[in-house]
């Protein structure tokens, strides 16, 4: 008997609802369209009634990923703006890990990452820093909440076998005796404290911020 979810009618919200769950579940590449028409209960042709193909599809869960994303706000503070606007855009892409590399890829540029870009480069111009200020600003401040994502992203995908000792791992791979610092900074990631429940996201914003703070003060 054929489940109550298979026998809803199809829309294109419906459609790229279930590939966002797929690609969250699963990664964008394996994504297809066979693998869509069955998770909906429907032969893959049925969706081409309502997305165009494959590329439709990946703007569209694209779209999804940004709705859950603010731009910087004109009407509040500028530095408050950017923050606001910077903790949701690293948010949505760590629920959505497959979207930051496919966000900055030439074939899927979007109108509303467009407009993300342009606020935040709005929201620096009327708070009066100079054009070459504003230049460079712009791309530390979206370098960072594009590449530290894909960076922690990278390093929370590696997957090791749940009876490891990680301890042990580290002692093999990062011995004491060659690479002290490193091999403490490792020992820190696997022991409690005020370090753990800080987020290195939010701390490298706040200095580059506070960077931006003193420019604007000058």
């Amino acid at each position: 008997m054929a489940s109550t979810r298979s026998r809803l009618p199809l829309s294109r919200d419906r459609i790229l609802q279930a590939a966002l769950a797929l690609a969250d579940e699963h990664g964008v590449e394996a994504l297809s369209m066979r693998k869509l028409g069955q998770a909906l209960g429907f032969e893959a042709m049925s969706l081409y009634n309502h997305v165009q193909n494959k590329d439709d599809v990946l703007n569209g869960i694209l779209d999804l990923v940004i709705a859950e994303t603010e731009p910087a706000d004109p009407a509040a503070p500028w530095d408050a703006a950017i923050r606001r606007s910077a903790i949701s855009i690293h948010d949505a892409l760590r629920r959505h890990p497959w979207a930051a590399k496919l966000l900055t890829s030439a074939g899927h540029v979007r109108a509303e990452r467009l407009r993300q870009m342009d606020a935040l480069l709005a929201c620096l111009r009327e708070a009066g820093f100079s054009e070459e200020t504003t230049y460079h600003a712009y791309h530390v401040l979206d370098g960072h909440v594009i590449g530290f994502t894909l960076w922690e992203i990278s390093h929370s995908s590696m997957q090791l076998p749940d009876d490891t000792d990680l301890r042990a791992l580290l002692d093999r791979i990062v011995p004491a005796d060659a690479f002290p610092d490193l091999h403490e900074h490792g020992r820190r990631h696997m022991t409690a404290g005020p370090h753990r429940e800080t987020s290195a996201f939010e701390f490298g914003l706040d200095l580059i911020l506070d960077g931006l703070r003193q420019l604007h003060a000058a």
